[in-house]
């Protein structure tokens, strides 16, 4: 095998496609706190069949509602205040005087042409998607010149690497490029197609070929490698730029859903204090006691707001997790099991 086979797109983009990835990334927000709710709801329906001290008993004499759900209020209100306050921190950083904001239009402009003189494209798209779409078609043309220039080399065993690094390259461009080419930006398509292209371990492989086979490239070859590598370099620029765009996209998101859920699960919670005791809706539902259907009922509306912040923060963190290192270094070490032997 090769240095360049286990680095595979498709390998890579099977552990992106696991189950558990799925439900941390690709999952919709609000349907993942909805599942959450929904089974916190089930778990305390279900506790009133084991044989403990029934619900309405409690409440009538250790007044258990207020003491429950008054805590609420206050965790509410503080933990809201402290999550867009922390939010708005973050964002204010894209605050700045006028030098600074032309700075950075002309360091993104200068960018810009880099990956335009690097790709040959006259004009980048203005779209994160479609910038990305022409980044990577430039690495898989890259990969097809590489290719070309080696058909008439005699290292057979040099070809055979070229041929193998740039199968996968092509493979794996191509793939991204296909799921980008419906992907918006806002939604999490752009990210995640992003973190589908492998290109640390690219450019790791390319370098490795180079290292190795020095003594056997052309100079036309070895121009060829370089070039690749300074299109992928470039890629890793371009990602990391439109990761912290889309966790202030996201940031901007958690807090309006704080927001609007906050204020109606405050209400909730007054309802619950002020009206509610252990003489509220007599009998039962399902062979279950009426007032354990709504207390756990208000429990849930009662966690929901923290719950809609662990699902944001939980797909932030785990793009983080998978994007510390940018450039030639690989964290997962599944990524590089081949060459510890």
């Amino acid at each position: 095998m090769s240095d360049s086979d286990s680095s595979d797109g498709s390998d890579d983009q099977g552990r992106l496609e696991g189950p558990r990835l799925w439900l941390l990334l690709q999952v919709n927000r609000w349907l993942f706190t909805a599942a959450i709710l929904f089974a916190v709801f089930a778990i305390l329906v279900a506790a009133s069949f084991l044989e403990l001290t029934p619900l309405r008993e409690i409440v009538e004499n250790q007044d258990g509602i207020e003491f429950l759900f008054s805590a609420f209020i206050g965790a509410i209100i503080t933990g809201t205040s402290i999550v867009v306050t922390i939010n708005q921190l973050v964002l204010s950083q894209e605050l700045g005087a006028v030098g600074q904001q032309r700075d950075r239009m002309q360091d993104a402009m200068e960018f810009r042409r880099d990956v335009e003189s690097t790709i040959d494209e006259d004009a980048s798209p203005p779209e994160p998607a479609a910038f990305l779409f022409e980044l990577v078609d430039g690495v898989q043309e890259r990969a097809s010149e590489l290719e070309a220039e080696m058909e008439g080399g005699r290292d057979e065993e040099l070809r055979e690497k070229i041929a193998d690094y740039v199968d996968d390259a092509t493979e794996n461009a191509q793939t991204v490029k296909d799921d980008l080419q419906d992907a918006q930006f806002g939604t999490f398509d752009v990210i995640w197609n992003a973190l589908n292209f492998n290109y640390s371990r690219k450019i790791y492989d390319a370098r490795k070929i180079r290292a190795d086979h020095g003594d056997s490239l052309s100079e036309e070859a070895s121009e060829k490698i370089d070039h690749m590598i300074d299109t992928l370099q470039l890629f890793g620029p371009a990602r990391e730029h439109f990761k912290t765009l889309y966790f202030q996209w996201e940031l901007i998101n958690l807090s309006r859903a704080l927001l609007y859920i906050s204020v109606p699960a405050l209400t909730v919670m007054a309802i619950m204090i002020m009206y509610v005791d252990g003489s509220a809706l007599p009998g039962s539902t399902l062979g279950v006691d009426n007032l354990v259907w709504l207390t756990s009922a208000g429990f849930v509306v009662g966690i929901s707001p923290f719950v809609v912040f662990i699902t944001y923060i939980l797909r932030i963190a785990t793009v983080a997790k998978r994007t510390l290192a940018m450039g030639p270094f690989i964290l997962r070490e599944s990524e590089r099991d081949e060459d510890l032997g």
